[in-house]
């Protein structure tokens, strides 16, 4: 009897123990967890810019990189998985630099920004993002308890580079962004949010020099970076300021040096009047453009590209792109997306322009060794949620002229080493952080095979990327 009482004892606490820990929420999402796994016979991108190498080993034990050679010259470990990379492309985990956990919301009554805590992490990671900066936030405790989470296992994400919100001026062109009116209080602004754990800046629209210049004293000191979507401060000054980055480029942000009406300390005024004159008279290949793009990189000055975000209304939609949205997205945001792209496509010509001349400049500057990098900015009309506009964004660097090998390099290395994180990601290499994609075809051959990621890693946990996509059905636009 007494041995019975206690085999019933020990499955009643049993049955407690499964109830207080259920199993891990993102077990699901997992496809590779083993400690040690290699990846075989692939094709491999390795983020230092340098071409392709085929049939490729890479080895890595609980989370690090431990191999990497020619498969016939690469010993796998007895105790490793074995996955064939056969036919399939490897590359670094992409380092995001233009990305955001809101999104845009419906434009009838003025633009509003909608926070994705739940849909835009998974989104992010099951595309290929594993490092992500948030550049700029809506709702910035959102932010911080996303990246708590993340980090804690809690859900599927990138590894998360908080920025501040945005240190706009006055008068603001979004009602959900606060203005400051002084120096001071551009100071206070970045002191506070780095106490927070913010770790960059961004500077939007309508700061002026002064405010923006206390701004980047104050970041500096703090050894954080500034980085600005602006118009009432020029790039040119902007550069002489000190300022670490900008967002988007002189056609897309728009440089306010380019407009052939230019005032001093004025934008925000009429900036639809302002984009139009710089797309229509602007030159990607002239005078101004050749000094900024001087400037820039004599002032070591980086440049984020996000093309995918310009090309909103433009051209037929991208049937793979298109069709995974309309299934990610509530109904509602899948309305409110296609009642802007209506719109944007009624402006084709002006668009298509600002597309190309952004991608003229864009191109001139990597070649004159300007440091670029990537993100998709999820914003704009709608089109490109998380992740997949990081995929578009990346064939439209291939389509601006960059090699593939160089677009990977621009979405990679180049993020890692803005951040000062280059000693553990953004390339493939041994002591390396695993966080690789592997993609289900050539990639240089055929750059759209970016869009069909089959294996995440992150730390060397393999996410299926598949597996979140049809998690999120009918989620984006809603959490």
């Amino acid at each position: 009897m007494k041995a019975m009482l206690v085999s019933l004892t020990l499955l009643a606490s049993t049955a407690l123990l499964a109830q207080a820990a259920p199993p891990n929420a993102l077990d699901k999402l997992i496809r590779e967890k083993s400690p040690v796994i290699a990846i075989t016979h692939v094709q491999l991108l390795d983020g230092t810019g340098a071409a392709a190498l085929s049939d490729q080993t890479v080895v890595f034990d609980h989370g690090t990189i431990t191999a990497v050679g020619a498969s016939a010259s690469t010993a796998t470990p007895a105790a490793a998985k074995v996955i064939d990379g056969t036919g399939k492309t490897l590359l670094p985990g992409l380092v995001g630099m233009h990305e955001h956990l809101f999104y845009t919301g419906p434009s009838s009554e003025g633009r509003v920004f909608i926070e994705q805590p739940f849909s835009f992490p998974q989104l992010y990671l099951a595309s290929g993002v594993t490092t992500a900066r948030t550049t700029g936030a809506m709702e910035p405790y959102a932010d911080f308890n996303i990246k708590q989470q993340v980090d804690a296992g809690k859900l599927a994400g990138p590894e998360f580079f908080l920025t501040t919100p945005y240190l706009d001026g006055k008068p603001t062109i979004i009602p959900q962004m606060h203005e400051v009116t002084s120096p001071e209080e551009a100071r206070e602004f970045v002191r506070y949010w780095h106490s927070v754990g913010f770790t960059s800046v961004k500077a939007y629209f309508s700061i002026h020099a002064d405010e923006l210049k206390a701004g980047i004293d104050e970041a500096h000191k703090l050894g954080m970076k500034v980085t600005g979507h602006i118009c009432t401060v020029g790039y040119l000054q902007a550069a002489e300021l000190g300022i670490d980055n900008l967002e988007h480029g002189p056609f897309g942000a728009p440089d306010v040096d380019f407009y052939s009406g230019k005032k001093p300390e004025s934008c925000a005024d009429a900036p639809g009047q302002i984009f139009r004159d710089i797309t229509a008279k602007g030159d990607p290949n002239g005078a101004l453009a050749k000094q900024t793009i001087d400037a820039l990189i004599a002032h070591h000055v980086a440049l984020t590209s996000t093309l995918a975000v310009f090309e909103g209304g433009l051209r037929p939609p991208m049937p793979w792109m298109m069709s995974r949205a309309y299934a990610l997205m509530s109904d509602a945001e899948w309305s409110n997306v296609m009642t802007d792209r209506a719109f944007e496509s009624a402006q084709n010509e002006r668009e298509q322009m600002t597309l190309s001349k952004e991608m003229a400049f864009e191109l001139a500057f990597f070649k004159a060794g300007g440091t670029m990098l990537a993100g998709c900015d999820p914003t704009g009309d709608g089109h490109i949620p998380a992740g997949l506009g990081d995929q578009r964004e990346m064939e439209l660097l291939i389509e601006e002229g960059l090699t593939p090998a160089q677009a990977v390099q621009v979405y990679t290395s180049n993020g890692a080493k803005f951040l000062g994180i280059a000693d553990r990601v953004g390339t493939i290499a041994v002591g390396k952080q695993a966080d690789l994609i592997l993609l289900q075809g050539d990639f240089v051959k055929d750059p759209t095979t970016i869009e069909h990621p089959e294996v995440v890693f992150k730390k060397g946990i393999g996410y299926d990327s598949q597996a979140i996509y049809d998690s999120l059905r009918g989620q984006v636009g809603l959490r």
